[in-house]
């Protein structure tokens, strides 16, 4: 599978003018203070001072590392949206690669984030395997991802017109392309325990999982708050 046929490219003006600074609405309502939550609490621990972010987009969150008063450093491979976040941040970091072959050597950083990029990975065992090998010991892998539930499934209507939620070769990888807004991306599903043997087969250790619901949003937030769209974890390197 061509890594660079995924539509980010192709996507990354749509992107950009979607996110805006402050995100889009899993990111405001859903992931932002639940994903700062965690931040915070290892910072006031005395435990993170650098990061990786890796798949960092157009450094949204990068720049707000920055304002936490954490040294970050954002991988991303989508020219695009590199090049914004080296316009919008001139004094960050933003480096070419991929998330399966890390350009940073071993314990490089005391907290790495995966936030909603693993369902673009190709080589998920390589790069889960590369996010551990450049963690310090006691650093954390704080990742946000698409929950398995929700990209198995869909919402349906029954014969009097409500909507329901349903959910179908739950256990099957694969990937599928999904649309919205000028944006078209080839995602990933894959199952809970694709993630967790190889999280836990790189010697790491589950110190928190959460199902985020949304805190606000209005009306809009009726469907996230029904299905679990997102889980966060923390995983700590021994």
């Amino acid at each position: 599978m061509d890594p660079t046929d995924n539509g980010w490219e192709n996507s990354a003006a749509a992107w950009i003018a979607d996110q805006g600074e402050a995100g889009d609405f899993s990111r405001q309502y859903v992931l932002d203070a639940p994903m700062l939550a965690r931040i915070r609490q290892g910072r006031a621990e005395g435990r993170f001072a650098s990061a990786l972010d890796v798949g960092s987009g157009e450094g949204r969150f990068c720049r707000i590392l920055g304002a936490e008063g954490i040294a970050a450093t954002g991988l991303e491979p989508t020219p695009t949206l590199r090049a914004t976040a080296r316009n919008r941040d001139p004094e960050g970091c933003y480096v070419d690669g991929r998330a399966e072959a890390l350009p940073f050597a071993d314990a490089s950083f005391d907290l790495v984030i995966s936030y909603l990029t693993l369902i673009d990975i190709d080589g998920i065992d390589q790069a889960i395997a590369e996010m551990a090998r450049v963690l310090a010991p006691g650093g954390s892998l704080l990742i946000a991802n698409l929950n398995g539930f929700s990209t198995a499934g869909e919402w349906r209507r029954q014969m009097d017109g409500s909507p329901y939620f349903r959910l179908d070769h739950y256990l099957e990888p694969r990937t599928e392309w999904v649309s919205w807004r000028g944006i078209s991306i080839r995602n990933w599903h894959r199952p809970m325990q694709s993630y967790m043997q190889l999280l836990i087969g790189a010697g790491l250790r589950l110190a928190h999982f959460e199902e985020p619901r949304p805190s606000g949003g209005g009306k809009h937030a009726e469907r996230f708050a029904r299905v679990p769209y997102f889980h966060i974890m923390e995983w700590v390197k021994a």
